[in-house]
């Protein structure tokens, strides 16, 4: 009788053991959540969507929001599907964490205030007041000559866009082929030290792209410079000196724009 019992004990257990897998097993498959935003499937925990109480997503999840389903059973929401995994990204690590050069600032205030995440839109909306702040800051460049071969022609500027402009202008010809621009002449993203640009080897010379002007001086390469500053819409402020003659020959150029 006590083999009995106890063999009977053993099974009850293990029914009870597989029907509260089968119990976790069933809540784990339920919690997770597929949307379609705009065409875009997304799959996540519904723990994420329901992060925020009275947003969006959390009425939906929770019934207190209507949302049609498409052909699927998934939930349909008429949005950026794009922009939404920057939204979806906020609710995972709870902070505002965006691609280097995003742009979209002003549609993704506009998402986020649709899903009513205010701590998002607001996030967003400083971003974009930071980034529109910094626009407005004046750009400096300044092209200094020690007119000595050892030290060269410094160019400086705090805008490292103008810096990769003139990168992009100046080329390295060597052996018939095109070997882009000597990173031996850039200091940092915003300095470029050309301290001298002919090199020993035999058919070796800088050239100016597009053009195939052959850079045989100092003072063509600060041609270049002052040329593109002016094309950029930079505004000289240095006061020249006529006895020095041509622009070129001046010790320092200062610029803003």
């Amino acid at each position: 009788m006590e083999r009995k019992g106890s063999r009977r004990e053993n099974e009850c257990e293990e029914k009870n053991s597989n029907s509260e897998s089968s119990e976790l097993e069933k809540d784990y498959k339920t919690s997770l959540i597929t949307l379609n935003v705009g065409g875009y499937l997304y799959i996540t925990q519904k723990q994420t969507l329901t992060k925020y109480p009275d947003s969006f997503l959390e009425g939906i999840i929770n019934g207190r929001i209507m949302c049609p389903f498409d052909a699927d059973g998934h939930y349909f929401i008429d949005r950026d599907g794009l922009l939404f995994r920057h939204i979806l990204n906020f609710l995972r690590n709870g902070e505002l964490l965006l691609p280097e050069g995003f742009r979209e600032n002003q549609l993704l205030a506009q998402e986020a205030e649709f899903f009513q995440l205010k701590v998002l839109s607001e996030a967003v909306k400083s971003r974009w007041e930071k980034e529109q702040l910094a626009s407005r800051e004046t750009t400096f460049l300044e092209i200094t000559d020690s007119h000595d071969r050892s030290q060269g022609l410094r160019i400086f500027c705090n805008a490292p866009e103008f810096i990769a402009k003139i990168k992009s202008r100046i080329v390295l010809v060597s052996k018939s082929r095109l070997d882009g621009f000597p990173e031996e002449f850039s200091v940092s993203s915003n300095i470029i030290q050309f301290k001298y640009f002919i090199k020993s080897e035999n058919g070796t010379r800088l050239v100016l792209k597009e053009d195939n002007t052959f850079v045989c001086t100092l003072e063509t390469l600060k041609f270049e410079a002052i040329m593109t500053a002016l094309k950029c819409g930079f505004r000289l402020l240095t006061s020249l000196d006529c006895s020095r003659g041509s622009i070129v020959h001046s010790d320092a150029l200062h610029f803003i724009k």
